[in-house]
């Protein structure tokens, strides 16, 4: 549902803010919890939830991603449970978006028109699939986007001008800048050149450009969305989790509080973005 997706940046546009989005990994460390944790987000100040598909082999994503898939994929998630799990959160929430991220690998085992079917079925308004290149765009891209389904790209620092164009020619929902070259979760970009980077996108495209990579606090998230139409925020959610579980890596009656404590401040975070720019 691509209207979901627009109103939501419409609305926070009107506002004056950017939108926080969150990254959590479906099924970790169990289902249970991670549909409470997906519950908590948009109640702690989420915008946008980014779902991670677990997969066994996550090339661009760092140790901490990597591991709650490994705990995810233990657990027995699948990306049939996945889906569910964007199924039973819509039972209470309708309005919060939410976009599957993850590999192409799963999708293509399940077949990509039962699974474009199954996604729509369950609420999801769109995919960021990051081994799929704008060449392969009938693979996925395409079918995608004729069922109404936002197809989400990366932009990287090494993104050219030439190249920009072909990046964004079917992307739709918004433009997912990631602040540095690397895995997920490294150390967080020089912020002066964030602002110009998401003016470069801008200057080819009219969709919401959200950064990410590297967010980690309040702080953070501030000076990244006084430029940004979005701040996501993934390993330090996925940290958070990992920090409350038992040592053989079950969850306590703290993992999803703890992950509704972190939101609230970066949401606080990012609320007050445009307060700094407009000073």
């Amino acid at each position: 549902m691509t209207a979901r997706m627009d109103k939501r940046f419409a609305d926070l546009k009107a506002e004056g803010r950017p939108a926080l989005v969150t990254y959590f990994m479906g099924g970790d460390p169990d289902y249970e919890t991670s549909l409470g944790i997906m519950k908590a987000l948009p109640e702690a100040g989420s915008d946008v939830i980014e779902l991670g598909m677990p997969f066994s082999d996550p090339m661009a994503d760092g140790p901490a991603i990597q591991l709650a898939g490994q705990r995810a994929l233990k657990s027995g998630q699948t990306l049939k449970k996945t889906l569910q799990l964007a199924a039973d959160f819509r039972k209470d929430n309708d309005t919060t978006p939410i976009v599957m991220m993850g590999y192409y690998n799963p999708i293509y085992i399940y077949g990509v028109e039962k699974f474009l079917d199954d996604a729509l079925a369950s609420g999801i308004d769109g995919l960021i699939v990051v081994d799929l290149p704008p060449e392969m765009d009938d693979e996925l891209c395409i079918p995608a986007l004729k069922k109404g389904i936002n197809f989400i790209r990366l932009a990287t620092p090494t993104t050219d001008g030439k190249r920009l164009p072909t990046v964004l020619k079917n992307t739709s929902g918004f433009v997912y800048y990631v602040s540095m070259t690397g895995i997920t979760g490294s150390a967080l970009p020089d912020t002066s050149l964030v602002a110009g980077a998401v003016k470069r996108i801008k200057d080819h495209t009219d969709l919401p450009v959200c950064v990410g990579f590297g967010v980690k606090t309040a702080e953070h998230a501030k000076v990244i969305g006084a430029s940004a139409d979005g701040v996501v925020v993934g390993t330090a959610i996925v940290n958070q989790v990992a920090n409350t579980l038992t040592a053989d890596g079950q969850a306590t009656a703290d993992t999803v509080q703890a992950v509704a404590t972190l939101v609230r401040g970066l949401s606080t975070g990012t609320r007050s973005a445009r307060l700094v720019a407009a000073e």
